[in-house]
């Protein structure tokens, strides 16, 4: 008997590697709450175990968007799941729901459309949903249609709930510097509201809107919501009927539950005045002066606005130190001439020199000195926009004009002496002012 062992050599055979599916999950949370942020934690800790624990998955990603309505597309983290989709470099989304994902029918429909034609399947966990699957786009659609209508009567019992509010003559917010809110009543805080008082001081005692904004920056005041001082804040503050004690409510909405573009109410729905419903920062003699120089001043500025179209050179000038457009002003030296245009650069105006400090063109020179680049007699906006793209302005007495086909021409200029600045009109002013200053003198 041979008890020879037989030995049997096995070729070497290469294992197959095995092609893990790559997944991306999506989670949402609507507010900024700590519930709701603890749920976005949860959600995120969820996916990681339940992707990782999967030897056929591989996790890309978790696209997490906090405190972001699903009614809106603008949500950053979901903007970049699409944008890594479109990449290749996602082979499905998982997401807890379908109104995790949108509210939005039509937002939930495009996106599995448009990740369907690239292959990419979405898995709605509650609704046990493949979007790739035959009956997917169906059964998507109506529970889509379904979660728009439930976004729909939220919002709608919102805006009955802030609207009653409105008729029982409590606000919808305390918001604002000077106040806080208590128990639907505006408490007034002293060291706000001495800032507020000092605004309206500084307004009737002839202090440009633009000017006390600079000031309040100048002396480092903080605003309420810890932004910069400008214009629109100020104006907001002199308008504001809160400051005298009462209240107009409702005076903007939304329009509606989709878009939540906020509307000012210009009689569409109905707006709630309540007199005396708080303490005042203002009286309301001072409120009223304010208003009316605030009138007075509009109807003044307005009478120098001949048209409210294009001016020649508008949104075609660029500040080259701060790179925001010069506007046009009518401005003038002394009260005793008529204003001249000029163009300016919009940060040094509202902010200061410190914040950008270029000065203002005269806009003849501007229309002379483009006038010799085209080299042409005549100038319109039509020519100009034909051959120029933009005028740029990177230093004081310095223009740099860049043509459609990509050069540029660069160019000096210096202010009118004092000389070539007076007009016929101003030396006849001047004649009319030096006669009347005589006959008075000789008046016994």
């Amino acid at each position: 008997m041979d008890n020879t062992r037989k030995i049997t050599k096995l070729e070497k055979t290469a294992l197959m590697p095995v092609k893990r599916k790559r997944v991306a999950a999506y989670a949402r949370v609507s507010s900024g709450k700590d519930a709701q942020l603890h749920s976005l934690s949860v959600q995120i800790s969820y996916y990681n175990e339940y992707i990782g624990n999967r030897g056929d998955w591989q996790l890309v990603k978790i696209y997490a968007d906090e405190a972001m309505t699903g009614t809106r597309d603008d949500r950053p983290q979901f903007q970049q799941l699409l944008t890594d989709c479109r990449a290749g470099k996602i082979d499905m989304v998982i997401t807890k729901s379908v109104t995790r994902l949108a509210r939005n029918t039509l937002t939930v429909l495009n996106t599995a459309r448009e990740l369907k034609s690239l292959g990419i399947d979405i898995y709605f966990e509650k609704e046990n949903i493949h979007t790739m699957s035959s009956d997917g786009e169906l059964m998507l659609t109506l529970l889509a249609t379904f979660a728009q209508e439930e976004s729909w009567s939220a919002s709608e019992n919102q805006k009955w709930r802030i609207r009653k509010k409105f008729e029982q003559g409590y606000p919808n917010t305390g918001n604002m510097l000077g106040y806080y809110l208590e128990n639907g009543v505006l408490r007034v805080i002293p060291d706000e509201a001495e800032i507020v008082r000092q605004i309206y001081a500084d307004f009737l005692s002839g202090m440009g809107i633009n000017a006390i904004a600079k000031k309040l920056r100048r002396m480092e005041v903080p605003t309420k919501r810890g932004s910069e001082w400008n214009k629109m804040t100020v104006r907001h503050i002199l308008r504001n009927e809160k400051y005298a004690g009462d209240l107009l409510l409702q005076k903007t909405y939304r329009l509606d539950h989709i878009s939540k573009k906020q509307m000012i109410n210009h009689g569409e729905l109905p707006m709630y005045s309540v007199s005396n419903a708080h303490e005042a920062i203002i009286d309301r003699d001072t409120f009223e002066q304010v208003q009316q120089e605030l009138m007075l001043r509009a109807e003044k500025c307005h009478s120098h606005h001949v048209t409210s179209e294009a001016h020649l050179f508008t949104s075609m000038i660029r500040c080259g130190l701060c790179g925001r457009h010069l506007h046009r002003k009518l401005a003038s030296s002394s009260k005793k001439y008529a204003p001249k245009p000029v163009w300016f650069c919009t940060t040094a105006m509202n902010y200061g020199k410190n914040a950008c400090p270029s000065r203002k063109i005269p806009e003849d020179i501007l229309i002379q000195k483009t006038m010799e680049v085209l080299e042409i007699e005549n100038l319109d906006r039509g020519t100009l926009l034909d051959r120029i793209t933009e005028i740029q302005v990177p230093e004081h007495n310095h223009l740099v004009y860049v043509f459609h086909d990509g050069h540029t021409q660069e160019v000096t200029w210096q202010n009118h002496s004092r000389r070539e600045s007076w007009t016929e009109e101003m030396k006849q002013q001047a004649r009319e002012r030096r006669l009347k200053y005589l006959e008075e003198r000789r008046r016994p």
